[in-house]
C-alpha cells in the first residue's frame, strides 16, 4: 500500500486528487487551510502552509507528498503579491526545509500550468520550449519547478511535476467544471451567450480532470517519472471550438467582444501540449472528451 500526504485536499485539483487516491488503495491523509474537509474527502486536518512549525506535525515517512496548495489567479497577483509569494512559493520552501532537516524520503508531486509556457501559434509545446511569465502566478509556478530542481540537486529530493492545461469536469458539489470550461457552462446554463475576447481562434489543450488525476497516479508509479516534468496531454480545441460545443448543448450563442487592455496584456498565444514524452512512459487514459461530457447533462 502506498502512503501519501495531500496538501491542498480542498481544491479543485486536490480534492479529485485526494478521492482518486483513495479510491485506489494509496493511505493518504489530507490537509488544506479550509477549517474542514469537503464532503467525501476524508483522514483531513487543517494545515497552513505559511507557518513553517506546523510541518513538524506531519509524518515524514510517506512515499509521496501531493503539494496541490496554491493560489491561482491572473491580474489579481499584482494587488495580492504578497500573498501569492507566501504561498504559491514559501510554502514549498517551507516543506523542502522540513523534507530535508525530517530526512523525508517522499517524493514531491507538483501540479503546474501552461502559463509557465510562451505561446506559440500553430505549435505543441514540449517541456522544454520557451517559458515565459506574464503574471504573478505564472512566475510563482516556474520558480516552484526551479526550487523543486535545486532541492533535488543539493539534498536529493525527489519530485515529479505536471503541467495543465486546462482542465474541466467536477465531481463535487454544484458546479459544473472549474475554469474556462467552469465559466462557459456558467453563462450557458443561465441562457446567457457565452462571450469570447477577439475572435476566439486561440487554442488550448482540454483535458478531465479524472483523466488528470489517472495520468498522474499512472506515472507516478513508474521509476521512469522520478525527476521528471510531463506535459499532460488532451484534446486540441479553439476557445471558439469549445464554446461552441457547450453553447450547442444548452440552445444559447457564442458572441465576440474586443480584448479588454489588462487581459491582453496578461493573454499568451495558443498553448497546445505536445505529451509525447508522458505517452513514452505510459499510455495516458482518455476517458472523456468534452462534446461526449456535455452529452451527459
Amino acid at each position: 500500500m502506498k502512503t501519501s500526504l495531500l496538501i491542498g485536499s480542498n481544491g479543485y485539483l486536490g480534492k479529485h486528487l485526494a478521492s482518486f487516491l483513495d479510491e485506489h488503495g494509496f493511505k493518504n491523509q489530507n490537509f488544506d487551510i479550509h477549517p474542514s474537509a469537503p464532503a467525501g474527502i476524508r483522514n483531513y486536518r487543517q494545515f497552513d502552509i505559511t507557518d513553517k512549525d506546523v510541518f513538524q506535525n506531519l509524518d515524514p515517512d510517506v512515499d509521496f507528498i501531493f503539494l496541490f496548495a496554491g493560489l491561482t489567479g491572473t491580474a489579481d497577483g499584482f494587488d495580492k503579491y504578497q500573498d501569492f509569494v507566501n504561498i504559491n512559493e514559501i510554502g514549498l520552501l517551507n516543506l523542502l526545509d522540513w523534507m530535508r532537516s525530517s530526512g523525508s524520503k517522499a517524493r514531491v508531486v507538483f501540479p503546474s500550468t501552461r502559463l509557465v509556457y510562451r505561446g506559440r501559434k500553430n505549435y505543441a509545446l514540449k517541456e522544454d520550449d520557451a517559458k515565459e511569465t506574464k503574471t504573478i502566478y505564472a512566475l510563482n509556478k516556474l520558480a516552484a519547478e526551479n526550487l523543486l530542481w535545486m532541492y533535488q540537486n543539493a539534498f536529493g529530493i525527489d519530485y515529479s511535476i505536471f503541467r495543465i492545461c486546462v482542465p474541466y469536469g467536477n465531481r463535487f458539489g454544484d458546479t459544473y467544471s472549474y475554469g474556462t470550461i467552469g465559466f462557459f457552462l456558467d453563462k450557458a446554463v443561465k441562457k446567457e451567450d457565452i462571450v469570447l475576447f477577439g475572435d476566439g481562434t486561440i487554442r488550448r489543450t482540454f483535458t478531465h480532470v479524472a483523466d488528470i488525476c489517472d495520468t498522474i497516479y499512472e506515472s507516478i508509479l513508474k521509476e521512469g517519472s522520478k525527476n521528471q516534468i510531463f506535459n499532460i496531454g488532451g484534446e486540441n480545441l479553439s476557445l471558439h471550438e469549445a464554446a461552441t460545443l457547450v453553447a450547442d448543448k444548452f440552445g444559447v450563442g457564442v458572441k465576440f467582444m474586443p480584448w479588454p487592455e489588462m487581459a491582453l496584456k496578461l493573454e499568451s498565444d495558443d498553448t497546445v501540449f505536445d505529451d509525447s514524452k508522458l505517452c513514452s512512459l505510459i499510455n495516458p487514459s482518455r476517458k472523456f472528451d468534452l462534446k461526449n461530457w456535455l452529452a451527459g447533462f
